[in-house]
């Protein structure tokens, strides 16, 4: 399992480090639960240098305030692990990167910390580009590894994806 989804990940950081080459676009990325999962994927394709312009790992919500630009009064109302955070962390993640298209991950990768209402597993996923941005929201089950892996995973498809979608 392991190795298939590190294989995984291997070709789709590639194929979605060959579509920004390709489309002349750079991307980036803001880390909450996933640590640099993604920046670390996406730095390990040769040429990645070209299009990703780095990632913001923002474990806290200090951090997520100071560079990613995540307002106080929408962490105190709806909390680290939301569609509206996730969002944020996206369109600072642009700003602060000076990147085309970005995408965030926030979320409760376990073994603690998850809540009735926002059990582990809960990951929220957010895109953005200069005209559009979206956010999904994904209940992975499994071990902390399980869940960083499958959000980093899914984190790369939806940001290749969105790509497909709106750059033409």
């Amino acid at each position: 399992m392991a190795k298939r989804g590190l294989e995984a990940l291997e070709a789709l950081a590639r194929e979605l480090v060959n579509l920004a080459d390709k489309k002349n676009i750079t991307i980036g990325a803001a880390e909450s639960c996933t640590g640099g999962m993604v920046a670390a994927a996406l730095t390990a394709v040769p040429g990645a240098s070209e299009v990703f312009k780095g990632a913001v790992v923002s474990y806290t919500n200090e951090v997520k305030v100071a560079l990613l630009g995540v307002r106080s009064e929408t962490l105190l109302k709806e909390g680290a692990v939301s569609e509206q955070v996730a969002l944020e962390m996206a369109r600072g993640a642009r700003k602060s990167l000076y990147a085309d298209y970005t995408v965030s991950i926030t979320g409760v990768a376990g073994p603690g910390g998850g809540s009735a209402r926002k059990p582990v597993g809960t990951v929220w996923i957010a895109v953005a580009g200069n005209r559009e941005e979206r956010a999904m929201l994904h209940r992975f089950a499994g071990t902390r590894e399980q869940v960083r892996l499958a959000s980093t995973e899914a984190a790369l498809q939806k940001l290749l994806l969105f790509i497909q979608d709106t750059v033409r």
